[in-house]
């Protein structure tokens, strides 16, 4: 293993091996390396969207307060390296390199073994563990969940904190059909003892997460109830809120990620911090929140590549996230001239999602990529019965013309599919600089 090429083909390999939930393949790998995630002190993230978001605003105000902080993530926008980053910065090619060399004798030795062969997330979340223990050792470590949070292989540890971000219908097929049974999965990473902080809003998703928080005897802190949001206003260039928990209370706060629910994830990272702070485990100050929170930046999540025409991009990949996209376009952009380009999973509940671009005043153009469970532009027209909806196969082609033809007071949204934006990025990005 001597390239990077040669690394990343391998970690890729992986998935042949496809998803594969279940913690003991993950344990033994683990053991093997020397049981890396008991020197880490994290902060474990579940949830259906926000999961990035709260992650960023975490390590944004961990940064100013003088941590260095690792950050495992998935999936990537514009790098593969940046899935496993310190300070917000990728990981390098050589760290990548030696860290396959680690682990894929280990991984080799797994596979002829009765557990099996492990997959790719599991091999990732294996890299990321022993780099942050024992090759770049850091401060605090944030990991976010891949699928669910029971049986996912960032389980296997034992975290300083758990956060349960909202709550939503996705892999539906994998972690059940109802908000009830996903949740049950999400709260799967509660700990005996360790506080739980949730931004879950549903009736059926706050009782089971309570339930398993009672059972765990872990404190459980809910958003709107154990700390709140108030006086929001969407401002120039970002968002602006007042945060209260006990007798903080923090005014003016303001984000740069666009959309309400991005407050709703800034305040579940700073009330998480802060009862951090409270029970000694970190030092915090309120100009570290809020310089923290203003500095945040999450690549593909309603991201202004260019104003005038404006040209964003969002990974709108399930219901609620199509939601908030909808949402936020309307509160900014409602006056002007919407073109929203988008392409989806077919293993998404698109049926409910096309039935959203019917309550935008909006241009839509349906298109497909080139991934294997990528569904096709005229199976989206079809299940979306969107007769107003253009299709056209060839996404590049699509974006290419859709900028030369946009006015100045226009504004164009590529939105879907998290692996189609992270595509579509580089590909726009060098249109707009030619």
């Amino acid at each position: 293993m001597n390239t990077y090429s040669e690394a990343i083909s391998w970690i890729h390999s992986r998935l042949k091996h496809g998803i594969n939930l279940g913690l003991a393949r993950m344990e033994w790998l683990l053991k093997e390396m020397g049981s890396p995630e008991k020197k880490l002190k994290a902060i474990h993230v579940a949830g259906t969207n926000g999961k990035g978001s709260t992650v960023t605003f975490l390590r944004s105000i961990l940064n100013e307060a003088g941590y260095d902080v690792g950050t495992f993530t998935s999936p990537y926008i514009e790098s593969f390296n940046e899935r496993i980053s310190i300070n917000g910065s990728p990981i390098s090619d050589d760290d990548l390199i030696e860290l396959v060399r680690i682990v894929k004798p280990l991984a080799e030795d797994l596979e002829k073994g009765e557990l099996g062969p492990p997959t790719e997330f599991e091999i990732i979340t294996a890299m990321a563990m022993y780099y942050f223990a024992n090759i770049r050792p850091i401060d605090f470590t944030i990991l976010e969940v891949g699928l669910g949070g029971r049986f996912d292989s960032t389980n296997t540890i034992q975290p300083l904190m758990t956060i349960i971000t909202n709550i939503g219908m996705d892999h539906i097929n994998i972690l059940g059909d109802t908000i009830g049974k996903i949740a049950y999965e999400k709260a799967g990473i509660i700990k005996e003892g360790i506080p739980l902080f949730t931004g879950a809003k549903q009736e059926e998703a706050v009782s089971v997460i309570r339930a398993e928080a009672e059972k765990k005897q872990a404190d459980i802190f809910q958003l709107g109830i154990d700390f709140s949001i108030e006086n929001y206003q969407p401002v120039q260039g970002g968002e602006m809120f007042t945060f209260q928990m006990k007798e903080t209370r923090y005014e003016n706060l303001k984000v740069s990620l666009l959309g309400h629910h991005q407050t709703e994830n800034a305040a579940l990272a700073a009330a998480s911090l802060l009862h951090m702070k409270e029970k000694g485990l970190l030092h915090l100050k309120e100009n570290e929140i809020r310089q923290g929170l203003e500095k945040a930046y999450w690549p593909g999540r309603m991201e202004v590549l260019r104003e005038n025409p404006t040209v964003i991009l969002d990974g709108a990949h399930n219901t609620e996230g199509l939601e908030a996209f909808l949402s936020t376009m309307k509160d900014r952009y409602g006056e002007k001239k919407a073109k929203i380009i988008f392409a989806a999973l077919e293993d998404k509940d698109l049926s409910v999602m096309l039935q959203l671009f019917k309550n935008i005043n909006a241009e839509v153009y349906l298109t497909e990529f080139d991934f294997p469970r990528a569904a096709a532009a005229s199976k989206l027209k079809e299940i979306g019965k969107m007769d107003d909806a253009s299709t056209e196969r060839d996404w590049r082609s699509l974006i290419k013309r859709m900028i030369s033809e946009l006015a100045p007071e226009d504004v164009l949204a590529v939105t879907g599919s998290l692996y189609f934006i992270s595509e579509a990025k580089p590909f726009i990005m060098n249109i707009l600089k030619g």
